[in-house]
């Protein structure tokens, strides 16, 4: 599809918040105002596009936001997404999370229908011309699935894991571990003063690199991450030991949210979401215990979550969110896309959109943690990236 000075891009956030959003969807809009381009916001990511009915005259005021320089004038200074998100997959939706108007479309309340031509339609009544999704591997999945019905499309990625695959960075990363690294140092005085074991848990369903790099950079005792079984009584060995050895008489380890004791399961509840995710969190809280079962000391257990992708980004995501959404408007000139923009050994780079679909990446646990002593473990970093992915 040709551009030209009266480009209209759509732009939408998906999958969980993180901070930087706001700044990348604030640079996008300037950047396009500059070279004349209209920039419409998509309210609640994909299921703003579900949503939206070209035939109901306040469907455009609930769903869509135009965004001009002074709509987006401040934003920058805080976290998450003006624009709000959902974890909607426009390929996959059940009969309950259907918009009212598209109920009857269904034989059954069982069924499973793909509205992509719903969306596609929409776009076209909108009259966009290219879409910029921000989000995670679900979310930039169905930009690839727009992109291949042959719709044009931009991805930024963004994900506190940093696990989007063909970038060395996600939008949210940074912040989230000096959050992390920040909490972790505060609760050293509650732990010493009490003489516990601190259990710190923290984001990274599949992925552990948050765990990992936040245990690295604060110097925690233990790190538990997603892509290694632990065994409880070898923890709990260690952390006795730590303790000990500690003149202040306390120890501390991070945990995954998606870690795993060997033998069990992956901590689960509720119904999956439309990407086949169920909520993850609980591992914290049942390590917690066990470790003061089997040790008898007292735990301070902090689950970070929600903290670690709370308020305002820090300098790093700042940079990365300006610069992707510079170069989104750059593509989008150029009338290159299908594109994910990314960061690729230290440069600035447009990688094509299909590598989402690679799976999300995972921990360096040969090069970069001990599976023996649950303790990141650098073996070298030379040749790796910046955060050693």
């Amino acid at each position: 599809m040709a551009t030209s000075p009266k480009t209209t891009i759509g732009i939408l956030t998906g999958g969980g918040d993180v901070p930087g959003l706001n700044p990348c969807i604030k640079q996008l809009v300037l950047d396009a105002h500059q070279v004349g381009m209209t920039v419409l916001g998509i309210r609640r990511g994909w299921d703003g596009l579900m949503a939206f009915s070209s035939s109901d005259p306040d469907s455009r005021v609930r769903h869509i936001i135009p965004l001009d320089p002074n709509r987006v004038r401040t934003i920058d200074r805080s976290g998450g997404t003006i624009l709000h998100t959902s974890r909607t997959n426009p390929s996959a939706v059940s009969h309950k999370d259907a918009p009212e108007f598209l109920k009857d479309s269904f034989a059954s309340k069982k069924d499973t229908l793909d509205f992509t031509d719903h969306v596609l339609d929409n776009l076209s009544s909108l009259g966009i011309d290219v879409l910029v999704a921000i989000g995670g591997d679900d979310t930039l999945s169905f930009a690839f699935r727009l992109h291949r019905e042959g719709f044009p499309v931009i991805a930024i990625p963004k994900t506190m894991d940093n696990d989007v695959t063909g970038t060395d960075y996600c939008i949210g990363f940074s912040t989230a571990v000096t959050r992390s690294v920040n909490f972790i140092h505060a609760l050293r005085t509650s732990s010493g003063s009490h003489e516990r074991i601190a259990v710190v848990e923290l984001f990274g369903r599949y992925c552990g690199e948050t765990s990992l790099v936040s245990a690295y950079l604060a110097g925690v005792e233990r790190c538990v991450i997603s892509e290694v079984p632990f065994n409880i009584d070898t923890l709990c060995r260690f952390l006795v030991a730590d303790r000990e050895n500690n003149p202040s008489r306390y120890a501390m380890m991070t945990i995954s949210e998606g870690a795993v004791m060997e033998g069990g399961e992956m901590a689960l509840s509720g119904e999956a979401d439309a990407f086949g995710h169920r909520k993850l969190g609980g591992i914290g809280a049942v390590t917690s215990e066990a470790v003061k079962k089997i040790t008898g000391i007292g735990i301070i257990f902090q689950p970070l979550l929600y903290l670690m992708r709370s308020g305002s980004p820090d300098s790093l995501d700042l940079m990365v969110a300006f610069n992707y959404a510079n170069m989104a408007v750059d593509l989008i000139r150029k009338k290159s896309f299908g594109k994910m923009v990314a960061l690729s050994g230290g440069q600035y780079r447009a990688v094509d959109i299909s590598v989402v679909t690679g799976g999300a990446k995972r921990v360096d646990v040969d090069g970069l943690y001990d599976a023996d002593t649950y303790r990141p473990r650098i073996r070298t970093v030379h040749g790796k990236p910046m955060f050693l992915y």
